[in-house]
């Protein structure tokens, strides 16, 4: 089972910044989970709530704000590049969120595609797109089948979803794991490979390490490995 770092080692460091995921590093973390979002210039950048008004207190929506005012607010925000660069710089892989419902649509995972292509990432490290829409999944299959791909599951999501989805790899939630402990043989007998979020509670790591789940997503590394 490999372990990786929930928006960074953000149980200790500010979510989604440098210093969270170069401290997932030091703390025996496997691969890095982020969210992105699109700035209103396009520029896609880490960031999980539509507003910014969470983490850097201000009220403005990332889709309306452009990268210059996106950074003022908030000036160690990581856009796509340099999360990538963290990322290949420490060898570790990565599992990318494309937020949805957005007023951009599809857009996010065009410019997402288009930069793991232009920069050949899939030859220097593993990657997978991960959305719980549905739809967003299917267009990253229409634009490159070549990248692989993760539908995550909420207790609203459709077993239709699941079982006609392309994506070789699904990601339930913890709560839903540890409800229905059977649900990972079944995603396994539908060949699929399980990365389950987010696990910080000793328990449910091992419950998630009995059950054969590949990748465990958790905001705690060094406690997760303690366990490994």
């Amino acid at each position: 089972m490999l372990i990786y770092a929930h928006r960074g080692a953000s149980a200790d460091y500010p979510e989604m910044t440098e210093s969270a995921y170069r401290a997932a590093v030091r703390q025996g973390a496997d691969g890095f989970e982020c969210d992105l979002r699109l700035t209103r210039d396009e520029v896609p950048v880490l960031w999980h709530n539509a507003t910014m008004l969470e983490r850097a207190g201000h009220d403005g929506l990332i889709a309306e704000m452009s990268m210059a005012q996106v950074q003022r607010a908030y000036p160690q925000i990581l856009t796509l590049d340099d999360f990538l660069d963290i990322a290949i710089d420490e060898k570790k892989g990565v599992l990318v969120e494309t937020k949805h419902p957005v007023i951009s649509g599809n857009r996010v995972e065009e410019i997402l595609v288009e930069n793991l292509k232009t920069r050949e990432v899939l030859s220097k490290i593993d990657v997978s797109v991960m959305s719980f829409s549905w739809s967003a999944i299917e267009k990253v299959k229409r634009l490159d089948s070549s990248i692989p791909t993760t539908f995550l599951m909420s207790k609203k999501t459709l077993w239709p979803q699941v079982r006609f989805t392309s994506a070789s790899s699904i990601g339930p939630g913890i709560n839903e794991v540890r409800n229905n402990p059977a649900l990972i043989s079944k995603l396994k007998k539908l060949g699929k490979s399980v990365a389950v979020w987010t696990v910080d509670r000793g328990e449910d790591i091992e419950l998630c390490k009995e059950l054969g789940v590949d990748i465990l997503i958790t905001n705690t590394p060094a406690h997760a490995r303690t366990f490994l």
